[in-house]
């Protein structure tokens, strides 16, 4: 056996380097640039389309976007999306959306949404909490077939509005309740 030095640990350890670096653990990647780039699009998007959704996002503590989420199923199903959440339009942290179901459904879609936290408190939980699932407390904003989106002073006044828009692809439903949002190192 040999003995191990100061100098030759160092060394080894200078050697190893390139293959830790190579781990894909998020740090220099483009990841962050790409879902900030998607964000954006999508707001551009939702605020062009549904004019009604710029009010909504002038009153809220925090937004939460997810530009693309997909979702398939064939009896057992299961979402993943990545997105971005946005306090006073600059991107604070990023989060991934996953879903399973289990039922009778066959199918694949994709679709955009757009949490707006519209209290403090709301937002703080969704903050603080290691992984939120979206669940009774979520109001519904759905845009109409006129281009309006349909929120009255009930959806307003809730904790959290859910926006979803640009489905494409067939399948029964898209919603975000179930779907669970975990903060994510792109």
């Amino acid at each position: 056996m040999s003995n191990l030095t100061r100098r030759s640990f160092s060394l080894g350890a200078l050697a190893g380097l390139p293959v830790l670096a190579a781990c894909g653990n998020g740090v220099g990647s483009s990841g962050a640039q790409k879902i900030d780039a998607r964000v954006n699009a999508t707001l551009n998007y939702l605020y062009a389309n549904y004019p009604n959704a710029r009010d909504l996002g002038d009153k809220a503590s925090g937004i939460l976007v997810m530009p693309v989420v997909t979702e398939a199923g064939f009896g057992f199903g299961g979402g993943y999306g990545r997105g971005a959440l946005r306090i006073n339009n600059a991107t604070v942290d990023y989060y991934s959306a996953a879903k399973g179901s289990v039922g009778l459904q066959i199918g694949a879609q994709q679709f955009s949404h757009v949490l707006f936290f519209m209290t403090e408190d709301a937002l703080s939980k969704f903050r603080r909490s290691p992984g939120w699932a979206a669940g009774a407390n979520v109001e519904y904003a759905l845009p109409d077939q006129g281009g309006n989106l349909q929120a009255d002073t009930t959806t307003v006044t809730s904790p959290v509005v859910a926006v979803i828009f640009g489905q494409a692809g067939i399948m029964a439903g898209a919603t975000v309740e179930g779907i669970k949002y975990t903060r994510i190192i792109p």
